[in-house]
């Protein structure tokens, strides 16, 4: 039964080869092309069956199948659904994320190009020739967008991109052929939540890295250091970079803190924590991005953002965040209120509600401290920011 409600969805939204009619009205028609290039060579009047699919959403019984969840990609800020027991494994790639199945029979990759002489044609261009195994069977660009689908060997694929600024950011699903009744639909959703530039936060997605970059904060001189304990588990190694290996002292699953030291003689940027740090109001989170964000400066990076509530950050614009867990998280006049959290999604859900960015307040952070018998300053002197140094973490 349920093999044949996909045969039915699959007919609604591809429609039968000849049945213009029926295509007219689930596909975008394909932009004129010039008079001079018409007479060069004439197009096929009628649309191939795989065109950009039209704007439609999984049902509640076929989204919990499939592990639908609406997440945020941090290395590129794309939000996007996910089918997550489709695709339940996640790798960085060098423009963005990959998620695949066990045997790569179907895969969804994300990325990310910024540079000032971008163009959106030549991409589409490029994206259409590379890898040399692909065959375009539908393709459109707009002013500001395209989407190209076809055979990339024996697998199909489609590209949807899109453009703002001297930046463009997408995906690409790929998958086997004989899993097409099975992943259309799925794809036909992808399209309708991809927001590449989102007004809106989703929690974002969790990753398996074998090397992670994070942030942490230096709150003694004697070395020791808080980050974000999700930073830290299943490290083989953990280092700050510039001071050396770091060793685990003890982290708190309820304030979502991990504390570290570094051993050896070290001068140190100690960060002062207050004890009365505002409740709202304008942020900057400042901290070290991941360096393969092809984006991103290589040293402190600000990222505006609003408190609201005491404890939720909502970003002022949509922006990568790779590498931004544990950053510090500054008011307007340059004073630290706090650590920065990021919320990764672990159920699927068909709606993004909660914030993608928590803060961990100085006051949480000092109790913390406290109860590991460190003594920390807490008078607002020296500079936040020299307090903050990447971390990293390698897993096997």
């Amino acid at each position: 039964m349920r093999f044949g409600r996909y045969l039915v969805m699959i007919s609604l939204l591809l429609g039968a080869a000849g049945a213009q009619a029926q295509d007219a009205a689930l596909y975008p028609v394909k932009p004129e092309k010039p008079a001079a290039a018409k007479a060069a060579k004439k197009p096929a009047k009628s649309e191939p069956a795989n065109a950009e699919p039209a704007k439609v959403e999984l049902g509640a019984e076929t989204s919990a199948e499939v592990g639908w969840s609406i997440v945020t990609d941090p290395a590129t800020g794309i939000l996007i659904g996910l089918p997550t027991k489709m695709v339940p494994i996640a790798r960085d790639t060098d423009r963005g994320t990959r998620w695949s199945s066990a045997h790569g029979d179907v895969q969804v990759e994300t990325f990310r190009i910024a540079s000032p002489d971008l163009k959106l044609a030549t991409l589409f261009e490029q994206e259409k020739r590379e890898p040399g195994s692909r065959k375009i069977e539908y393709s459109v660009m707009r002013d500001d967008s395209f989407f190209i689908s076809g055979f990339q060997g024996l697998k199909k694929f489609s590209v949807k991109a899109q453009m703002r600024g001297n930046e463009v950011r997408g995906f690409t699903m790929l998958y086997d052929q004989m899993m097409e009744t099975i992943v259309t639909p799925v794809m036909v959703a992808m399209s309708a939540a991809f927001a590449p530039f989102p007004e809106r936060s989703a929690p974002f997605a969790a990753l398996a890295k074998s090397v992670e970059y994070g942030n942490g904060l230096v709150v003694s001189a004697q070395g020791h250091i808080v980050t974000d304990i999700k930073l830290t588990q299943g490290c083989q190694v953990i280092v700050a970079a510039g001071l050396g290996d770091a060793v685990r002292v003890a982290d708190d699953k309820n304030t979502g803190l991990a504390l570290l030291r570094v051993y050896g003689p070290r001068k140190f940027s100690v960060l002062a924590l207050p004890r009365d740090a505002a409740k709202s109001g304008d942020l900057t989170l400042v901290g070290i991005p991941d360096p393969k964000d092809p984006g991103a400066a290589r040293g402190l990076t600000e990222i505006k953002a609003r408190l609201v509530d005491g404890s939720a950050i909502e970003l002022g614009q949509p922006v990568p965040m790779a590498g931004f867990s544990g950053a510090a998280a500054l008011d307007g006049q340059g004073r630290f209120l706090g650590m920065t959290e990021m919320r990764n999604a672990v159920v699927a859900s068909t709606e993004p509600t909660a914030p993608p960015v928590r803060l961990v307040t100085a006051e949480t952070i000092l109790g913390f401290l406290a109860s590991n018998q460190i003594a920390a300053s807490d008078t607002q002197s020296g500079d936040a920011k020299a307090s903050v140094v990447r971390m990293i973490c390698v897993r096997k």
